[in-house]
């Protein structure tokens, strides 16, 4: 391993090239930027630890990329298009290289030009021992229709995005490739690089009541949507959306099966659409190029109830991953 570099060197040398015109170069204590005329602006923060969020081993590349995606997941579900963020780092000895930092840097630069993101900024500071990232993500809305997570009503329909239960799949694929043991190399790939869905954020504006994206767990999430609306839940679960491959490896798993449901890291977007627009939100999300599949319905009784893939009512006692 190269020896540390200090806070100014690493900064001016991989960061102070990605910045923003507004960031002056990472030269200031605080950047500028102006709002678009007739937006809201839309602010995000998700920190991310080794040891919880990813391993300190993964590619440095695919840690700096999923650290600013799992951000860009929740602007989509808010309708919102990116426009920069701020970047906080917690950086052990072992991650103060030139070769980890220039993985790092070359991740964060290619996923910031490609979703039209830059760098506005941020904090570097010394870590005793785990990786700490911490984006703040900065996006913009029509002024007035931010996607809240609380506006679902009784009776609309639930619709998610993609596939649900390959993140939590691909990390158990993960420590398995980590202990020798065969993997499954495009659901590590969806553990280590979600793909958030900013191509669905004008669809979500025109016709979702509510929307969030899904990072903790399929049900779980599902639940905070619809306690956040006053709603209760109907979900089946033989209607979510499943690849080829987490299909193969659950083959029957029940146990798999519910990590699927529960297990989160998916950054699909779940959401709310009244009836009378769901067939004007599937042909939007179609355009757009995301699949969208319905797997249930909001209510008005404020209870949750799930179905099984036999269609018989089950009882999923954690739904989602808690921190605390």
């Amino acid at each position: 391993m190269t020896a540390p570099l200090g806070e100014f060197d690493l900064i001016a040398r991989f960061f102070a090239p990605m910045a923003a015109p507004g960031a002056l170069g990472l030269t200031d204590d605080a950047a500028t930027m102006t709002p678009p005329a007739g937006h809201d602006l839309v602010l995000t923060k998700d920190a991310l630890i080794s040891g919880v969020h990813f391993f300190a081993d993964d590619p440095p590349d695919t840690i700096a990329r999923k650290a600013l995606r799992v951000n860009l997941s929740d602007l989509a579900a808010k309708g919102a298009r990116p426009l920069g963020f701020l970047l906080g780092l917690g950086l052990p000895d072992w991650a103060r290289g030139a070769e980890w930092l220039a993985e790092f840097a070359r991740g964060l630069r290619a996923d910031a030009a490609a979703f039209g993101c830059p760098l506005f900024g941020g904090d570097t500071v010394k870590s005793s021992g785990q990786l700490m990232l911490s984006v703040t993500a900065i996006g913009a809305v029509p002024t007035g229709r931010m996607v809240r997570r609380g506006g679902g009503k009784p009776g609309n329909f639930l619709y998610v995005s993609g596939t649900i239960g390959d993140g939590a799949l691909g990390l158990h694929q993960w420590m398995c490739q980590q202990s020798g043991e065969a993997y499954d190399a495009f659901l590590a790939g969806r553990y280590l690089l979600p793909q958030p869905r900013m191509a669905l954020a004008p669809a979500l504006l025109a016709h979702a009541h509510a929307a969030m994206d899904v990072s903790d767990g399929l049900i779980g999430d599902a639940e905070k949507m619809a306690a956040t609306s006053g709603c209760g839940l109907e979900m089946r679960l033989g209607d979510v959306p499943l690849s080829s491959e987490a299909n193969s490896l659950i083959a029957g798993n029940s146990e798999l099966f519910i990590r699927a449901m529960t297990g989160g890291d998916d950054y699909e977007i779940l959401c709310a659409v009244a009836q009378p627009e769901a067939a004007a939100f599937e042909a939007a999300a179609k355009n757009a190029g995301v699949a969208v599949t319905r797997i249930g319905e909001l209510t008005g009784d404020q209870k949750t109830q799930i179905f099984g893939l036999n269609g018989q009512l089950i009882n999923i006692k954690n739904g989602s991953y808690r921190h605390f």
